[in-house]
């Protein structure tokens, strides 16, 4: 079996995640989904290739201009769903480098949860912001531009204390977890389960029967603390990364 088979969790993580992540900006090639957003994140700034081009080297000529137009590095977004077969083998030789595996994890929501101090809102404050950038701002100036990207689906935003923070996104049964962050000093006394078990809860109200994420895999503590949480291996990705060539 696939590291990468679906057990209980979406049976369409790759959509889900993209739209609850959105990018600024996409261009379907023949089923490649190019997506654009100035950068920020390769979730937002990678090809979602769920189709097969008819011309294929066509298709990589075409997404190499694209990104490299932009400054940016051709990024392929790397499931059992990506199109065509054998598209991973030919990437490799191509010289794209293999990053960031990532694993989905999915949970049923049953409950019961408790908001435990935890404040959840419909848009993220300038406190809630502070704390996730706080953690995962890699992208110098560009708040703003991952401040679109968190508001552009309908979410909540969970804070505990100013210190800890997470975003919940209702879709249909699906709640998608996202922006689990706690701020160095605060870790370690359970803040990060807290904002998860709220955010379950919140979601429950929303309608959701089941909720997914995503977590690379290098992050054995976070894996842990869902796992623990009642979280399940289920799905993933990697990605396949080809560094701009300068011109």
């Amino acid at each position: 079996m696939s590291k990468y088979s679906t057990v209980q969790g979406p049976r369409d993580l790759d959509r889900l995640v993209a739209e609850a992540w959105p990018a600024r900006s996409v261009q379907d090639i023949g089923g490649w989904l190019l997506r654009h957003a100035d950068g920020v994140t390769k979730r937002a700034n990678s090809v979602l290739p769920l189709g097969a081009p008819e011309d294929l080297d066509g298709a990589l000529r075409r997404t190499e201009r694209f990104y490299g137009e932009r400054g940016l590095p051709a990024v392929f977004s790397m499931s059992e769903r990506a199109r065509p077969d054998g598209l991973n083998a030919l990437l490799e030789a191509r010289g794209y480098e293999l990053v960031d595996p990532t694993l989905g994890m999915a949970a049923d929501i049953d409950g019961p949860y408790e908001r435990d101090g935890v404040e959840i809102a419909d848009e993220p404050s300038a406190g809630w912001l502070d704390v996730w950038w706080s953690v995962d701002g890699r992208y110098d100036h560009q708040l703003p531009t991952a401040t679109q990207i968190l508001t552009g689906v309908p979410a909540g935003y969970a804070s505990l204390d100013g210190v800890a923070v997470g975003r919940g996104v209702p879709q249909g049964e699906w709640l998608g977890i996202y922006a689990m962050a706690v701020s160095p000093e605060a870790r370690r006394r359970g803040l990060g389960r807290r904002v998860l078990r709220a955010l379950l809860g919140w979601g429950r109200e929303q309608g959701c029967e089941r909720a997914y994420l995503v977590v690379v895999e290098r992050n054995a503590p976070a894996r842990a603390m869902y796992a623990a949480e009642g979280f399940t291996e289920s799905g993933g990705y990697h990605y396949r990364v080809k560094s701009v060539t300068p011109a």
